[in-house]
Formats: structure tokens, sequence, C-alpha cells
């Protein structure tokens, strides 16, 4: 093959008008409704980011110093890069409503290698993203059985490179298949156990911030910023974790009732309900108690047990277990959409593709499951939440991108939501993404890199050949009853 031939292979987009006669013959369910969709994206946002990560950047962790009450504005500026990025997101699920989210986009926009790239960086990040959570959830488990009285091993509650004597987290371990149950349990099911237990996160938020109120203490935000503005930029890629959950959302767009529609005003609606929450959240916090008290496992739990209100503490650990369950849910079910999307296009092996009775992709549910049990169990939450946030962020590169790119060269295809400002807030997306990416420690890029090189072995080795917009491709010619050509 000429270099002009492998080019033009790894470079063909796939064509937006097929999109939805694919769709039609999926095998997934469409039993979303708005509110049903705006609650997984709160749902994804809310959660680790309050109950562990605001903590852990507050406090700061071994060689990463903390930045106190500054918090909020690691959340802010992680706020406004996601912003951008959202509003990218939003004009395309208003048009390409299917399983695979930014894969999808950049499928579409900038080519099949692109979309490769981005497709197997998210199996990776949102597979980790379940195993930060586990650890967060393990966190207050363990806060929470503590304060009735209940000591568990430390050598079954951490891993061996926190340096406290542990082997693995099991806890974090059976939390990741627990939640892996409930999603093979199919989508409708999972939509109803979302809404309710997201309201119930609300909730216990709200309860947070009314009652930490009454125990701020003004010196405990002096010094506002104590280790400068540096660690703050540092922060603000960490927490980032915390404020992209809507586009884990988006890739369960095939199974929403009206994707064109619903999907952009709940990804809309999902940011601006988690960012409210979390300025409010950080302020009582690192109101409530000194930076350098607060517990970076169980921010809030300590906070109150600090104010002398252990019950409350108690009680926040119970309902933080039960809330932060509905983050990993929707990054469970975006890596699953993901992986069921490349498997049906042909660039992974079909057998990946194969829905069950309830319209779930059951085999890629309990495979990421048992993936994200491992990393749960043997890695520190700091290294898997920075390796979860340079593969985000680079997805967002890629949407916003996609998202100026598509509008100049389709300016035609019909949108049922246009970002304002274009190109201005998809550019600042780019630019915003690719600077907090530079935040992040050089071993993260390893990693990712490493990652991704393993990706280019396999697209090459199976995908390119077998991609359904190969004319050649044995797949191609299975899906239409023909004969592959010489």
């Amino acid at each position: 093959m000429s270099s002009k031939d492998l080019s033009q292979s790894i470079m063909r987009r796939k064509p937006i008008d097929d999109i939805e006669e694919e769709s039609k013959n999926s095998g997934l369910f469409k039993s979303l409704g708005l509110w049903q969709l705006t609650a997984i994206g709160v749902g994804g946002i809310i959660g680790v980011g309050i109950f562990s990560l605001a903590g852990l950047v507050a406090a700061g962790s071994e060689g990463t110093p903390g930045v106190g009450p500054a918090v909020l504005i690691s959340f802010l500026i992680a706020g406004l890069a996601s912003a951008a990025a959202a509003l990218s997101y939003a004009e395309f699920a208003g048009m390409i409503p299917r399983a695979g989210s930014a894969y999808t986009y950049g499928y579409v926009a900038l080519g099949e290698v692109i979309g490769w790239f981005i497709g197997w960086d998210l199996l990776l990040e949102y597979i980790a993203i379940v195993a930060v959570v586990a650890i967060g959830i393990s966190g207050y488990l363990e806060a929470f059985l503590s304060g009735i009285g209940i000591h568990m091993p430390v050598w079954m509650t951490s891993t061996a490179d926190e340096g406290k004597g542990g082997l693995i987290n099991l806890p974090a371990i059976l939390v990741c298949l627990l939640v892996t149950w409930i999603l093979s349990r199919g989508t409708k099911a999972f939509g109803r156990f979302e809404l309710v237990a997201v309201a119930i996160k609300v909730i216990l938020i709200l309860f947070i911030i009314g009652l930490g109120v009454f125990y701020i203490d003004t010196n405990n935000y002096n010094p506002f910023m104590p280790s400068g503005f540096g660690p703050v930029l540092a922060g603000s890629a960490t927490v980032f974790f915390a404020v992209f959950g809507y586009d884990a959302m988006s890739t369960a767009a095939e199974e929403a009732k009206d994707g064109k529609k619903h999907m952009p005003k709940a990804i809309i609606l999902s940011l601006i309900v988690a960012m409210l929450l979390y300025v409010a959240a950080t302020l009582v916090l690192t109101g409530m108690q000194n930076w350098k008290d607060i517990d970076p496992k169980a921010g809030f739990a300590s906070a109150f047990t600090g104010v002398g209100l252990p019950v409350i503490a108690t009680i926040i650990s119970v309902f933080a277990v039960l809330s932060i369950l509905t983050v990993m849910l929707t990054f469970l079910l975006g890596v699953t959409r993901v992986w069921f999307a490349m498997s049906r296009d042909g660039l992974l092996p079909g057998w990946f593709a194969k829905t069950d009775r309830h319209g779930t992709p059951q085999r890629v549910t309990w495979i990421a499951g048992v993936a994200s049990a491992f990393l749960a169990g043997v890695f520190p939450i700091k290294e898997v939440a920075d390796l979860t946030n340079i593969g985000i962020l680079a997805a967002f590169v890629v949407v916003c991108l996609s998202v100026i790119i598509f509008r100049y060269k389709r300016p035609d295809a019909p949108r049922t939501f246009r970002l304002p400002l274009m190109p201005l807030v998809p550019a600042f997306g780019v630019l915003a993404s690719a600077f907090l990416m530079f935040q992040l420690h050089w071993e993260t890029w390893v990693r990712f890199g490493v990652w991704l090189v393993i990706g280019l072995v396999i697209y090459f080795a199976y995908g390119r050949r077998n991609s359904l917009m190969n004319p050649n491709s044995p797949r191609r010619h299975e899906a239409v009853g023909a004969r592959p050509a010489d």
C-alpha cells in the first residue's frame, strides 16, 4: 500500500448521514428522558469531587503541597475549561445522538485514526475513573465503620504504594463489582436508580452546606492561598476529574428517547447544577476546618468530626458511599458504550458489541467492571486520578477542534443547539484543556503514551483492516452478505 493510500485509509470519516439509520438497529433500548439524562450527568459530575478530591487538593499529599481554601479557585478554573468543552459536546450531541461520545465526534469530523485514538483513550480513562471513585468510597466506608467502632485491618483498606502497610483495597474492589452488577441489569433500571440516587445526593450536599455554614471559622480562610498560585493550577488539573461527567452521559445518546432535543439541554443543565454546588461545598469545607487538618480521603467526615459532630460525620459517610455510586455508574456506562460503538464500527471485534434481552452489552460491562476493580485494588488514588484527567483533557481538545472544523465543513448539518461565539469558545476549550494537561506529572504522560502506543499497534493490526469504512473489510462484507474483494 502506498503512503497516499495509507493516509486516505486512516483519515476516512464516518458519514453523519449514515448514523441515524445505524442507530435504529443498534440493539440498545431508547428509555432515557431529559431528567434521567440530566441525573446521569449530575451523577457523573458530583460525587468524588466534593467528597474526596476537594479534600485531597486542599490538604495536599506526599510531594504535592496543599492549596488550602484556594481549592475553590482550582474548581473554578477547571469548571471554566470544562464549560467550553461542554458547549462543544452539546452541539455535537444535538447533531449526532449516537453511542460513543468524543470517539464518534472525532471519527465524523477528523477521521478514523483520530476517532480510534480518542476511543482507545476513553476506554482506559473511564475505567480508571470508576477505580478512582471506588477508592474514594472506600475511604468514606472506612470512616463510617470507624465511627461505629469497627476498625478494618490496614492490609485490606490501602495499597502497598500508600506506605501504610497495606496490600490491597478490598472495599474498592467489591464496590466496583457491585456497580457492574447494577449496570448489567439494563439501562431502564439503571436510569431509575440513577434518578433516585442523584436526588438523594443533592439533598445530602445541600444538608452538608446548610449545616456546615453555621460552623465556619473565617480564620480558616487565612491564608487563602498558602502555597502560591502554581499548586492551585496543578490542583485544577487534578479536580478537573470532578467536572466532566457530562461527557460520559453523552455516550448514552442512543438510549435517549429524543437525543437531538434532550442531550444538549441535559449537558448544560448538569454542569450548571454541579458548579453551583462545588463552589458552596468547597467554601464550607475549608471554612469548617483548617486545610492542614482535612482528611484527603474523607474531607467532610473529618470536618464535622473536627467541630464536634461525629454523628453527622457518620451519616455523611453512609450517604457519601451511596451517592458516589452514581459517579461510578455513569462512567462505567460510558466505557461500555464507547467500547460497544468501536466494536460495532469494526475497529474492535464484533464479539464485544453483542447485547442481551435488556439491551445491555454484558460482555464489555463485566470486562470493564473487573478491570476497574483491579485498578482500584492495587493503585493509590492520586496516580489513578491524574491518569484519568490527561485522557479526558485529550478528548476535550479533540471535541473542541472537531466542532470548529465541522461547523465550517458541514454548515448545512441540522443542529438543535449551536454553541455561541464560534470559534472563540471551542478555541478557549482547546487552549485551557491543553494547559491543564501540561500541569500533570511527567509520569502521567509516560503512562498515557504507553497506552496510546499499544492502541496504535492494535489499530494497524486489526482495526484499520476490519473497519466498516474499509470497502474490503471482512466485517463489512459479512454485514452485507458479500465476499471480500481480492
